[in-house]
C-alpha cells in the first residue's frame, strides 16, 4: 500500500520550488495563485531568498506547504496514497493531497497558523531541544518533575524525542537529561516552542479559522499528529488539527500504525528527506523514496 507524507518546518532550502516552477505550467499557475492569495511574492523567497530569508515562520510554513503541495500535484497520475501523514505543518499539506482542503484554504490557514504561532513566539523567550538515545518514559518523567513549562512536543522515533518549553524550563530539563545518560542533546534554531502550552494563543486563534473552513471527505484516511490513529470523519480531523498546536507530534505512533495497516511504501512529498530516515529507523526493510516529478 502507498502511503505519502510530508515535512514539517525545518526541511526548507534556498532555491525550494524552482525547479518545479520551470518544470510545469501547472505549477507556475498554483505559485502565482499562491502570490495572490498571499498578498505577496513568496515565489521570490522561495526562489531568490537567503537561508536566514527561508527561516523565518511565516515563510517558512507556507514555503514548504507549497513545495510538497505542488510536488503532488504536478504528479498527477503517480500520486495514488492509500493513506497520508504530515509532520506537523505537514499534516495541512496532506490534507490538501488527499482533497479534504482545498489549495487556496489549504494555504490560507497554513499562513494563519504561521502568523499566530510567531505572534506567540514573541511573547515569551522559548526554544525546543532534540534528546537522542534515552527511553520516551524517562524524558517524560523528567519534563514533569521541572516547574518551569517544558514538555515532550515531537515523538520523532525510538530513542529521538525533541522537547519544548520556555527557555529556563529547557535548559533544567537539558541539564536532567544529560546527567540521565542522553548520548545528545541539540538545542534547535527554532523560533519558539512549538506543540507546548505557550502555543495556546496560536491555538485559539487557529480556531477561529479552522471552524469557518470548509472540510471535506478525503480520498484516504489521514494518520494524525494528536493521536496517531487513522481518520476519515473531517469533524474529528478538525478537532485534531485544533489540538496539534498544543499537542505533541506523535509520529512514531503515526509510523508505527501506518506499517501495521499495510503501507509497504513510503514515498515523501516535498523538500527533505528526514521523513524516510524516521521510517527506516522503524523498519529498515520498508521501501522508502521522495517524490519525483
Amino acid at each position: 500500500m502507498n502511503a505519502y507524507v510530508f515535512p514539517g518546518q525545518g526541511a526548507q532550502f534556498v532555491g525550494m520550488g524552482k525547479d518545479l516552477y520551470d518544470f510545469s505550467s501547472k505549477a507556475r499557475d498554483l505559485f502565482h495563485k499562491a502570490n495572490n492569495i498571499l498578498k505577496f511574492k513568496i515565489t521570490d523567497v522561495m526562489f531568490n531568498g537567503t537561508e536566514e530569508d527561508l527561516k523565518q515562520t511565516n515563510v517558512a510554513q507556507p514555503a514548504i506547504f507549497l513545495h510538497s503541495v505542488i510536488l503532488a500535484r504536478v504528479m498527477d497520475k503517480d500520486f495514488n496514497p492509500d493513506m497520508v501523514a504530515g509532520h506537523s505543518l505537514g499534516e495541512f499539506s496532506a490534507l490538501v493531497a488527499n482533497k479534504t482542503l482545498s489549495f487556496e484554504d489549504g494555504l490560507k490557514l497554513v499562513f494563519k497558523r504561521a502568523q499566530a504561532m510567531q505572534k506567540a513566539c514573541d511573547m515569551e523567550p522559548s526554544t525546543m531541544a532534540a534528546i537522542i538515545g534515552l527511553d520516551d518514559e524517562l524524558v517524560e518523567k523528567v519534563c514533569a518533575g521541572i516547574r518551569e513549562i517544558v514538555v515532550p512536543a515531537n515523538y520523532n522515533s525510538p530513542g529521538q524525542l525533541v522537547i519544548s518549553g520556555s527557555v529556563i524550563g529547557v535548559e533544567k530539563a537539558v541539564e536532567k537529561l544529560e546527567e540521565a545518560g542522553a548520548k545528545r542533546v541539540l538545542i534547535l534554531k527554532v523560533g519558539g516552542a512549538f506543540h507546548s502550552p505557550l502555543m495556546e494563543p496560536a491555538r485559539v486563534e487557529l480556531a477561529g479559522a479552522i471552524n469557518k473552513t470548509k472540510f471535506n471527505k478525503g480520498v484516504c484516511p489521514i494518520y494524525q499528529n494528536v493521536t496517531g490513529q487513522s481518520v476519515t470523519d473531517f469533524e474529528i480531523i478538525k478537532t485534531n488539527l485544533i489540538a496539534q498546536l498544543t499537542s505533541p507530534v506523535r509520529w512514531t505512533r503515526i509510523m508505527q500504525n501506518m506499517i501495521a495497516d499495510g503501507a509497504n511504501n513510503i514515498t515523501e512529498v516535498g523538500p527533505g528527506k528526514v521523513l524516510q530516515g524516521l521510517f527506516k529507523k522503524i523498519d529498515r526493510k520498508i521501501k522508502t523514496q521522495s517524490a519525483g516529478i
